[in-house]
């Protein structure tokens, strides 16, 4: 079993014309081409719905939306992850429901205006079949308190359910990431005021999911990347353990928990989860000396290199350093007696230590596909090997040990587990077929059937999957199979 924080759903950020000075230039110099490209970058990276915002005053907000989600949707790469259509003007959330593909999503709604303009935007959002974002906004303005966060929730819970119907699944609340560590002592507790409420909102909202703005926790600290990503990830590692369901980051830019440097992890949850009174000034202290590091590891720290190979391969696979990846899994190699030991031993090994950071919230995805990338080329380095190996044996055409499907089920594009299975089983001697992401339960047992499959193996990372994979299961024992089901 994995915590929360194994299904976190990370928001891309950066086709935002508000919050990205490159996709803004993109946009307003009509390079959409290029702007595309900042898209397929964010899904690359990790990003599993895109936010998209066209909000600039010199700009045909509405045009902009229909153009770029319409250009997008021709692109299957980037077509395959969810849309949240983000705008404070109601006629360019219209605009793009009425041409985004499939399920959208719509950032944001409120009760700032009261509860009739709100439920009429409700209703029109619930016709085009699209979830919504719920900004905790009345008409006395944002909540800050977790109070006010919680009550401004459960008064738009119980409009939209008992008026509008709205399904609470697709109820997604966004309580306000403010700015913390600011110097005025009211914005101490806003780091805890929204976990809290993230908290109450999960355990009393059957069904509703939370979400925020991560970056603007860390405003005060504009310019020190290094100090705005540990805050980043030490806020999720706390706020998904709350119950966060997903929330909008640059999908490529997040600190490995544990990895980040001891110190400053500890001032950044002083101040996240005010701890202590001087927490700011601490952080202040502490983020001078960490200024101008940016927000990636620092390659010439290269004392890892000292470590034994074992201990190498891991720490590349954690972090997501290729650089010297073929490298240590020659070193391996040679070491061991034959090629397919390297993956089973070193490379295995990094990679479970992967999956227990990834299972209790100290990685997040877009870290772990790194890692996958990194494991995918060491096995490329020792792929020849393994077939010199099988011709100098006479096993090249041999009768292979079994015939096993893999897929990843309908409505779930996440490939990292079952890509690794695929590779070592096929390093074992078995034929692996492999139908891909978003596979439908009857082309899995159509396929299986004109195979003559011995296994079914079936993968997923999203809540949902689960239920695929019991439709799947289902489908199995009314059509008559009698083999294995791995999942």
């Amino acid at each position: 079993m994995t915590n929360s924080g194994a299904t976190f759903i990370n928001i891309g950020e950066r086709t935002n014309v508000t919050g990205s000075a490159k996709f803004r230039k993109l946009i307003e110099a009509d390079d959409y081409a290029a702007a595309v490209e900042v898209a397929r970058e964010q899904v690359e990276n990790g990003a599993q719905i895109i936010d998209v915002n066209m909000d600039e005053g010199l700009l045909d907000s509405e045009a902009a939306m229909v153009t770029f989600l319409n250009l997008i949707a021709a692109e299957p790469d980037i077509a395959r992850v969810p849309v949240m259509i983000d705008s404070s003007k109601w006629s360019v959330i219209e605009a793009g429901l009425k041409c985004v593909q499939g399920k959208g999503i719509v950032n944001s709604i409120s009760m700032k205006e009261g509860e009739e303009p709100f439920l009429e935007q409700a209703r029109k959002v619930l016709s085009y079949g699209a979830a919504v974002v719920v900004m905790a906004f009345d008409e006395e303005g944002q909540a800050d308190t977790a109070e006010r966060k919680i009550s401004i929730c459960e008064r738009a819970y119980k409009l939209l359910t008992e008026e509008v119907c709205f399904p609470p699944e697709d109820i997604i609340f966004d309580p306000n990431i403010f700015a913390v560590a600011t110097g005025i002592e009211e914005h101490n507790n806003y780091g805890v005021d929204f976990i809290e409420a993230t908290r109450a909102i999960k355990e009393k909202l059957p069904y509703v999911h939370v979400s925020g703005g991560v970056s603007n926790l860390s405003f005060s600290f504009r310019g020190n990347n290094l100090v705005r990503e540990a805050m980043h990830s030490v806020f999720l590692y706390h706020a998904i353990a709350a119950g966060m369901d997903m929330g909008i980051v640059n999908a490529g830019q997040l600190a490995i928990y544990e990895d980040i440097e001891p110190e400053l992890r500890t001032r950044v949850e002083d101040v996240i989860l005010n701890r202590r009174d001087d927490a700011t000034d601490r952080l202040l202290e502490a983020a001078e000396r960490f200024k101008g590091q940016g927000g990636k590891r620092k390659v010439e720290d290269l004392s890892w290199r000292e470590a034994p190979v074992e201990e190498r391969i891991t720490h590349a696979l954690v972090s997501g350093i290729a650089t010297f990846i073929v490298e240590d899994t020659e070193e391996a190699r040679q070491k061991a007696t034959r090629p397919l030991h390297v993956i089973e031993g070193p490379l295995m090994d990094g990679m479970n230590v992967v999956g227990d950071l990834f299972g209790s919230g100290k990685m997040f995805l877009p870290q772990v596909v790194k890692s996958a990338r990194v494991m995918k080329q060491a096995v490329a380095h020792l792929m020849p090997f393994m077939d010199k190996e099988k011709e100098e044996l006479g096993l090249e055409g041999a009768r292979a040990a079994g015939k096993i499907l893999l897929a990843t089920v309908k409505g779930d594009v996440h490939d990292i587990g079952k890509n690794i299975v695929g590779v070592v089983l096929q390093c074992n001697n078995y034929e692996v077929i492999d139908l891909g992401v978003m596979v439908p339960a009857q082309k899995i047992l159509e396929t299986a059937r004109e195979n003559g499959v011995d296994i079914i193996g079936l993968s997923g990372l999203i809540t949902p999957s689960l239920d695929e994979m019991c439709h799947v299961a289902a489908e199995m024992e009314r059509e008559g199979f009698d083999i294995p089901l791995l999942i």
